[in-house]
């Protein structure tokens, strides 16, 4: 009896090493796979080739599913040959049971324990400690598996060969073989999941996730509005200008005569102060402007960046298809969006963020982006599925579910928030008042 609780142990040890063995090599991330390379283990370093080479980890996982398919052959055909044979003729000598209820009972009885104690310590067991810790298992499983992929060679070449051709006659993509690849949104999840358990800290996910969304982004999305342009208008007085100079918190300004549709260039404070100092007065002022860099609407945040670097500028004009300004970003404007708003003594405090009001309704800016704005919310408990228009601020999403250019206090409902447009520049939404449709209802009854 001894030698079949052995066998049976075996078999089940070897179906465990197999699972273990797939589940690591599919869970280990490259990257983790080389830092332990790096500090110095062999196992890691052979292990690398297998995760990092497509056709060695489908031959690596066409032995894993070999072995566990023999193993759990094996183990059912012993059980029901040599235990279930034993049980029976227990059953019959020591219950006084017939052959075949003595014979029937035994096998059933052999097939659910059999099935039970693989599925417990053959399947589930090894399958949680390798997603759990893919890279140590890998490791830890990699020497009796390159026996295994020496003495499988032979069917890992029929079986891969003939699962290709029928992929082949299906019209599926056999060559792409196994690829760890997640899209943004699942992203965001495992970097959830991460901070849920300690892995991380919030302010790394947080910034994680900025650099996430900075992706797709687009110039559009991060300018300054035309309207909001800081600069100096050189068909003006000198006086004029300087006087505007002196008052911006800014270091560079647009240049223009006339209007936006005749950009000169960009002035930087510390030209001019050099030119003042040199000949004492505003005169050829043009001499001392900078090119100044164009980019289409459309370009996306990381081109912007690359654009700057490339130009060595600081800051950008948005043009539209047709060549006409729509807005300004700068370098300031991409680092704020990945490390949150950077502010110095000259500049005013930043009033675009979401401000509280005393009386629990909040205070939003028309420009906040509409990706913000539905994060923002599901951050207050009523979540706002995304938006069906392809609006990309706050009130792009007013006017499209108004159908016009709304006046102050104008109010909208939206899936389960209360809008009010409290301030309009032009045909601008400057400011939103923001509430839960609930706490609305109850405030105005």
């Amino acid at each position: 009896m001894s030698w079949m609780i052995g066998t049976i142990v075996l078999l089940i040890l070897f179906n465990a090493l197999y699972v273990a063995a797939e589940f690591a090599v599919v869970g280990a991330r490259v990257s983790r796979v080389e830092q332990f390379a790096a500090d110095g283990s062999w196992l890691a370093r052979s292990v690398l080739p297998i995760v990092r080479e497509t056709k060695r980890l489908d031959n690596y996982i066409a032995a894993c599913q070999i072995g566990i398919t023999v193993s759990s052959l094996v183990l059912g055909a012993f059980g029901q040959a040599a235990v279930g044979i034993a049980l029976g003729n227990w059953l019959q000598g020591a219950l006084e049971m017939d052959s075949l209820t003595a014979f029937g009972l035994a096998a059933i009885v052999v097939l659910v324990g059999l099935t039970s104690l693989q599925v417990v310590f053959g399947e589930l067991i090894p399958k949680t400690v390798a997603l759990q810790f893919p890279v140590r298992t890998a490791m830890y499983t990699y020497l009796p598996m390159k026996w295994s992929l020496v003495l499988f060679t032979p069917f890992i070449r029929f079986l891969n060969g003939s699962g290709n051709l029928v992929l082949r006659l299906l019209g599926a993509d056999h060559a792409r073989g196994h690829h760890h690849v997640h899209s943004p949104e699942e992203i965001e999840m495992l970097l959830g999941e991460s901070v849920d358990d300690g892995a991380i800290g919030a302010t790394e996910s947080e910034r994680l996730r900025a650099g996430l969304r900075l992706s797709r982004r687009s110039a559009r999305q991060l300018m300054v509005p035309r309207r909001d342009i800081a600069g100096i208008d050189l068909a003006q007085p000198s006086q004029d200008w300087f006087e505007m100079v002196l008052s911006s918190p800014y270091t560079r300004l647009v240049a223009w005569r006339g209007s936006l549709e005749d950009i000169q260039g960009i002035l930087h404070i510390k030209d001019l102060a050099a030119h003042l100092a040199r000949d004492g007065s505003l005169n050829d002022v043009g001499e001392l402007l900078r090119p100044v860099l164009r980019i289409p609407r459309g370009l996306s945040a990381e081109r912007v960046l690359e654009q700057l670097r490339l130009h060595r500028a600081r800051l950008a004009l948005v043009v539209s298809e047709f060549g006409d300004v729509e807005g300004l970003v700068t370098l300031q404007d991409l680092v704020s969006e990945l490390l949150g708003e950077i502010s110095d003594e000259f500049k005013a405090a930043n009033d675009e963020q979401p401000q509280k009001l005393q009386d629990g309704r909040w205070r939003l800016v028309g420009r906040m982006p509409a990706e913000d704005f539905h994060a923002w919310t599901r951050l207050q408990g009523a979540p706002v599925g995304p938006s069906q228009e392809k609006a990309e601020t706050l009130a792009g999403i007013i006017l499209t579910r108004l159908d016009t250019v709304p006046g102050e206090g104008r109010q909208l409902e939206l899936d389960g928030w209360q809008l009010t447009v409290e301030r309009m520049q032009g045909s601008a939404i400057e400011s939103v008042i923001c509430t839960m449709a609930a706490e609305g209802e109850r405030r105005h009854g």
